[in-house]
């Protein structure tokens, strides 16, 4: 706890914009990198008059398209044998990854479509692995950047805009505990949004039908 305290005010000290790119870019790749203590500290910034949060919010999303890009290229030239070995691996697994994550993706992308580009960058435990069965799946290049831009877009909104609020109130200080405490909250806040979106995009389809 006071480790990961620590790290998020050593972040906040030195975050810049390009530092924004360059960690989210990771945090998308399938190197696990929370953006919980990427995006709100940058908004933090921005709250102080350090940073500019439609900067924030833009970099961050550049950031996470080039990460996206990462494992959707490797998963398209490299093929499901090479991306399951990796997966298995000793280096796969440092990366908290495995074949059965790499398959409950892919099956999230088979239910769902092309859309689970855009949808799945909300959704805890799917976010970073979504763009591997895009890949897999050989997924049109300019749809996936269109989604994967839209999906990450509206995450870092959300996290920029906690971060935002709570810069304008709380202390510097207490900063960090704070995030700390919300971090663990935010996917459920999404994912409750997730399911919310989805509902009404049900019914409003079923809508169309009927009229």
């Amino acid at each position: 706890m006071l480790e990961s305290l620590g790290f998020i005010q050593d972040i906040l000290h030195h975050l810049n914009y390009l530092w924004v790119t360059v960690l989210m870019a990771v945090e998308s790749s399938f190197i696990p990198f929370p953006s919980e203590v990427v995006v709100p500290p940058a908004a933090y910034k921005a709250a102080t008059g350090e940073m500019n949060l439609f900067l924030v919010i833009l970099f961050a999303t550049l950031g996470s398209d080039i990460g996206a890009l990462v494992n959707y290229y490797l998963a398209r030239y490299l093929g499901r044998p090479i991306v399951y070995k990796f997966a298995e691996s000793r280096l796969g697994r440092l990366c908290l990854l495995s074949q059965e994550k790499i398959e409950k993706a892919e099956v999230y992308f088979v239910k769902n479509g092309i859309t689970s580009t855009l949808i799945g960058r909300l959704v805890p435990g799917i976010r970073q692995l979504i763009s591997i069965p895009a890949g897999l799946a050989g997924m049109p290049l300019g749809r996936f950047l269109l989604y994967t831009t839209l999906g990450a877009g509206a995450w870092n909104i959300v996290l920029a805009l906690l971060g935002y609020f709570i810069g304008k109130t709380v202390p510097p200080e207490l900063f960090a505990s704070t995030i700390q405490s919300y971090s663990s909250t935010i996917g459920f806040v999404i994912l409750g949004l997730v399911v919310v979106g989805g509902l009404a995009y049900y019914l409003y389809k079923r809508r169309q039908k009927v009229a």
